[in-house]
């Protein structure tokens, strides 16, 4: 007698006869005899009686099928036959047609779900071809029926979803040092140590390159100027070898001379050593401004994944005050102002100025010159960005400006906005460390189910007693897909679990990461708070206090749930301020399907970014700092903080001053600054003005508008989906 149903999702259900019958009756129906319900009763009876304990979907349906030709109405077995395979059909119609979009290269918000992903070249319809019949698997094998249905009726948004059969992790801040001194091996390649400055710029893009395809996340490197400063050292001390082998002197008292500035000047009026010393140091900042110029291009060119998408990567830098540190940073900000190739604006690595009180922001600091170079750099070329290290939670008790690793105590950020820094498992840093998986939570959703309560404290708690469910669902997903991690091996991720995360060096190859990977962070994302405001308050944070206060409390709320996840369930949970790129758009489709279209809430193709004030919304730089700062000790899984600026910013680096300035006056964690940028891809023209349709200099109508999507940039609006273009079109100026 069957008990029990094995569905095709792999969900185990009670028997239900009534499914039957009604399969039955429907196919019936569509004879001209109608239906029997006498004979629909005896073939139910009988696959019910005759059945094993336990049968499948197909099994069942394939006695119904036999039960039926043995019956006088065979003609029902054959529209019972014909009725199945319209339901296969169904089934896969939806996979067709989302494949036939792929092989079409069509602009929809499929193929555009990522901008940084070409799904229009061979390798990048693989990849998507995968990611689309991947994520149906997990949904049907990997996720728990709760984590499934939170995510099927729009609670849940489970981040990188197709990469969850891989065991991959998310992210790493990459401790370069090792690899620089080591070597490591990748594929059929092996590479020795680096001694000089080219090769230590090549081995860094080698390693995010090789690392981008064991991971699905972004790579960084957290210091990037102290790991490449020893290798100006060496460079220049070969500069001056190779002047002993022409001049035939001893020159050895320079190799380590102290020097106040790595800085190419006149040979004019020099002589003896001072000549030597600075001939060594005018070749020695040529190599590090061509090594700059080789990573920065490389980064752009060099591609991952299949050939399919150039690496998502970040470099943090702006803290290291020797000589050698100062030349790469130097050189670094001027190849980026350059631009590569005819002058384009690089759109990788993100770049992330540090800007620490007593070492790289005041007039008196030695970096200072540095930052005034970094705030022009970003003026033209959007990047650097500005990581806070002076903010509250960004300091660390062991920092010491005497100490020649003091990188390893300084907060870095990667990607969009990633932020990972305390640890309950090992030492607090950046290094070594990332993201395991993220999940976002619509807080929007939640939000608009409590609309109708009259009574507006009954429809705030409603709402917290709601969020408080669907966070402890989010916690429980997020614990059983490190518990799928926990399981793969070290053999997996040659590079990732060899030389980049922390205490990994140890692990044989066939052994499990399981040990280790508990020093990353399961983060717990959260979108459209302005619009969950709304729906609660009858405004956003940005016009309301109020609403601000609210907000606050359900952002606190989150925070301190991740806390008590961290003790119970073991683990390092953050909260993080979601950066939204297709995603955007899917939560608010779904929900305007659901609840129709409500004013300042799902009138609109997107949810505003995490903790964010809409972006359409007319404000100061001032006041958003003020609304947006506190959310930025309370997100300490990511976060940033944007102004959008008018006009030319080229020859306006006060500007992004001012910027950073708000950063320090409002305890601001990560900012950036958005502007106009045009440029002529045919001779390579700028300007800034926001309806540039054709080139003053040379008539050509290809404009490669540069603009800023979640955090990084992408050079041509083309592969962004639909709710991100419309965001875009309604981002205001702050002023």
């Amino acid at each position: 007698m069957i008990q029990t149903v094995l569905k095709r999702d792999g969900r185990v259900v009670g028997y239900n006869e009534e499914k039957i019958k009604a399969a039955i009756r429907k196919a019936m129906l569509n004879t001209e005899l109608g239906e029997d319900e006498a004979l629909i009763q005896k073939i139910t009876d009988r696959i019910g009686v005759t059945g094993s304990d336990q049968m499948t979907v197909e099994d069942i349906q394939d006695r119904v099928e036999f039960e039926l030709m043995k019956s006088p109405r065979k003609e029902v077995a054959k529209k019972y036959i014909a009725y199945r395979d319209q339901r296969s059909i169904a089934r896969q119609a939806k996979t067709r047609d989302i494949f036939l979009e792929i092989i079409e290269a069509k602009n929809n918000d499929i193929t555009r779900e990522n901008a940084n992903m070409n799904t229009d070249s061979p390798a990048g319809m693989m990849m998507k071809f995968a990611s689309e019949t991947t994520k149906p698997f997990v949904d049907d094998y990997l996720l728990s029926n709760e984590a499934r249905d939170a995510v099927k009726h729009g609670y849940i948004h489970i981040h990188d979803k197709d990469y969850y059969p891989t065991k991959s992790l998310t992210c790493v801040q990459h401790p370069l040092d090792n690899i620089l001194r080591h070597g490591f091996v990748a594929g059929h390649g092996e590479s020795r140590p680096a001694k000089r400055i080219e090769t230590a710029s090549i081995i860094a893009c080698i390693s995010m390159e090789t690392a981008q395809n064991e991971m699905h996340g972004g790579q960084a490197i957290p210091a990037f100027d102290f790991y490449l400063a020893p290798f100006v050292r060496s460079s220049f001390i070969e500069e001056v070898k190779n002047i002993e082998a022409l001049d035939g002197l001893d020159h050895s008292n320079l190799y380590n001379r102290d020097v106040e500035d790595f800085i190419s000047r006149p040979l004019d009026g020099l002589s003896g050593d001072e000549r030597v010393l600075q001939h060594a140091m005018n070749r020695t900042v040529s190599r590090v401004h061509q090594a700059m110029e080789a990573f920065i291009h490389n980064m752009n060119t060099i591609h991952s994944r299949g050939g399919n998408q150039v690496v998502f990567s970040s470099i943090n830098y702006g803290t290291d005050t020797s000589a050698e540190g100062r030349c790469v940073i130097r050189e670094l900000l001027h190849t980026t102002y350059r631009g590569v190739g005819n002058g384009a604006t690089a759109i990788f690595p993100i770049q992330i100025w540090k800007k620490k009180r007593g070492v790289s922001y005041l007039p008196e600091d030695r970096n200072y010159d540095l930052y005034r170079l970094a705030c022009k750099v970003t003026a033209r070329r959007f990047f650097p960005n500005f990581v806070n290290l002076d903010a509250t939670f960004n300091r660390h008790e062991k920092w010491d400006a005497a100490d020649p690793r003091r990188y390893m105590y300084e907060v870095a950020t990667m990607g969009c906005r990633t932020r990972v820094f305390e640890n309950r498992f090992g030492e607090k840093t950046s290094v070594g460390r990332g993201n395991l998986s993220f999940t976002t939570i619509n807080i929007v959703r939640l939000a608009i189910e409590c609309m109708n309560i009259i009574d507006k404290e009954e429809r705030i708690s409603t709402f917290f007693s709601r969020l408080e469910d669907i966070l402890e669902i989010t916690a429980r997903q997020l614990n059983d897909r490190f518990d799928f991690q926990r399981t793969a091996l070290v053999k997996q991720f040659p590079l990732l679990m060899s030389r980049l995360w922390v205490g990994s060096g140890e692990l044989r190859p066939d052994a499990t990461i399981e040990s280790v990977i508990n020093q990353g962070t399961l983060g717990i994302g959260f979108i459209g708070l302005a619009e969950c405001l709304v729906a609660l308050t009858g405004k956003h944070h940005g016009e309301s206090e109020e609403a601000q206060e609210l907000g606050l409390k359900i952002v606190t709320r989150m925070r301190d749930k991740a806390n008590e996840f961290s003790v119970r369930y073991g683990h390092n949970f953050s909260v993080l301020a979601t950066p939204a790129e297709g995603l955007s758009g899917k939560f608010t489709q779904k929900d305007k399907r659901a609840f129709g279209e409500i004013p300042g809430i799902t009138d609109r193709a997107y949810y505003t970014n995490s903790n964010h004030v809409p972006v359409y919304y007319h404000c100061s730089p001032s006041h958003k700092a003020k609304i947006e700062a506190p959310y930025h000790d309370l997100t300490r899984g990511g976060h940033i903080f944007y102004v959008e600026i008018d006009g030319d910013a080229t020859h306006n680096p006060d500007a992004i001053a001012a910027v950073v300035d708000l950063m320090d006056k409002h305890n601001i964690g990560y900012c950036s600054v958005n502007h106009n940028r045009n440029r002529c891809m045919h001779c390579g023209y700028e300007d800034a003005q926001e309806t540039l349709e054709t080139c003053p200099c040379c008539g050509s109508t290809a404009i490669d508008r540069l603009q800023r999507i979640t955090g990084y940039l992408v050079g041509t609006t083309d592969r962004w989906n639909s709710a991100k273009l419309a965001e875009l079109n309604d981002r205001v100026v702050h002023k």
